[in-house]
């Protein structure tokens, strides 16, 4: 069974979690209306990730004997500017689910619950991946300059 604490803590990923996915939703819409369907890919399989996230932390919950909410998700924004600053805002965005997910990974350890610690690591895991990414991403863009940024976008819409 999970502590009171860590299910909170998990419903409130939780939520965060479905806010990534509408953040990257809005983000897939912006670059899809601005000619940029690549980019929109790349950004729409990233708001299924985080759906997938949701899901799978309230399934641990369930397995865990705790009660999963889907509470009330915030307004996300809907301008982004430029293909680089939306991507500037993926990474900044990107190392803060890191700090949500390390905060967990904290608070599970100092529970003592192994079973949660070892759930979270691969979000941990995962989350260095995502980073790496999307800085990757914000690499390529700021040396491709207007002139490539199409063809990243036609390489995006591989994913």
């Amino acid at each position: 069974m999970i502590s009171e604490k860590l299910q909170k803590a998990l419903n409130e990923q939780i939520g965060a979690e479905l806010w990534s996915a509408n953040l990257y939703l809005s983000m897939a819409l912006y670059m899809e209306k601005e000619g940029y369907s690549g980019f929109a890919h790349w950004l729409k399989k990233q708001w299924q990730e985080e759906l997938e996230h949701a899901t799978d932390m309230a399934t641990y919950l369930i397995k865990r004997e705790g009660t999963p909410l889907v509470d009330k998700v915030d307004v996300v924004p809907t301008g982004w500017g430029s293909v680089l600053e939306v991507f500037e805002h993926v990474y900044k965005h990107e190392c803060h689910v890191s700090a949500l997910i390390n905060s967990l990974v904290d608070m599970a350890s100092a529970d003592k619950d192994k079973p949660t610690q070892n759930f979270l690591w691969s979000y941990v895991a995962e989350q260095v991946e995502e980073e790496a990414t999307a800085l990757g991403l914000v690499e390529k863009i700021k040396r491709a300059g207007e002139s490539g940024l199409l063809f990243i976008d036609a390489q995006l819409a591989q994913r």
